[in-house]
């Protein structure tokens, strides 16, 4: 029997102006496709021009600068078409997606798709819905109490994967993915049994709860930090805000 976790998997990512989901852009984004482990991932990449600035310190994260982005970037308007599209077609083949930290780069797409497409997405998935293995919320769930950060640099660490090239949409990717199958592999017993469909539902109150906690640390600390308990995508603002 062949686990999920051994079998097809997608994974999305992307590069960005900036971490705030409402305002800020994609400069690139990488879907990766990878049928079992060690099999060759087929990566499909975009180069987005995003027609707003590039601030410095979001181009010393990632290494794209606005002139370079102005020069070799495409249009946000199709290349969001294209991503929704393609990860509508994984959806449909009953392929999960693999997302670190899904609240921010699917919130950041469905943001952008709005902007560019008068159009959301959830939209792309009436038909069939998305599965999001998101190995944020599954490392906090399984192995709670393990002290230290829980970035993608440190996932990789942790469970041994290979990270070459940081910060690169489609290495990052190819990275989440790796960290999922070695997380699922590590934690076989308890995760085996499940579906992705499974998953994805438990991972909805497992976020939830994590949100919860760092939002009660928040308190204690005298920060005024909102959290969101919402996963794998933060609703639309209300026009107001």
């Amino acid at each position: 029997m062949t686990y999920w976790y051994e079998g097809p998997l997608a994974a999305f990512d992307t590069e960005t102006t900036g971490v705030d989901v409402e305002t800020d852009r994609i400069v690139s984004a990488a879907v990766v496709v990878q049928d079992a482990p060690g099999t060759r991932p087929r990566v499909t990449r975009w180069l987005v021009n995003p027609g707003v600035p590039v601030p410095e310190e979001a181009t010393a994260v990632h290494g794209l600068t606005e002139e370079h982005l102005q020069r070799n970037g495409r249009w946000p308007a199709p290349v969001m078409y294209e991503i929704a599209e393609q990860l509508a077609e994984h959806a449909a083949m009953g392929r999960p997606l693999v997302v670190m930290n899904a609240p921010f780069d699917l919130t950041l797409l469905d943001r952008e798709l709005r902007r560019h497409r008068a159009s959301s997405l959830d939209r792309w998935f009436e038909s069939a819905p998305l599965r999001v293995l998101d190995p944020r919320v599954l490392d906090k769930h399984l192995d709670r109490y393990r002290k230290g950060r829980r970035t993608l640099t440190d996932l990789c660490d942790h469970y041994g994967v290979t990270l070459q090239g940081a910060h690169d949409a489609g290495a990052d990717a190819l990275a989440a993915l790796d960290v999922v199958r070695a997380l699922g592999r590590r934690f076989a017993t308890r995760l085996e049994r499940l579906t992705p469909a499974e998953l994805h539902t438990l991972q909805t109150g497992w976020h939830a709860a994590q949100a919860r906690g760092l939002q009660a640390w928040f308190a204690r600390s005298g920060s005024e930090e909102i959290v969101s308990t919402d996963w794998p995508l933060r609703p639309e603002l209300p026009a107001a805000a």
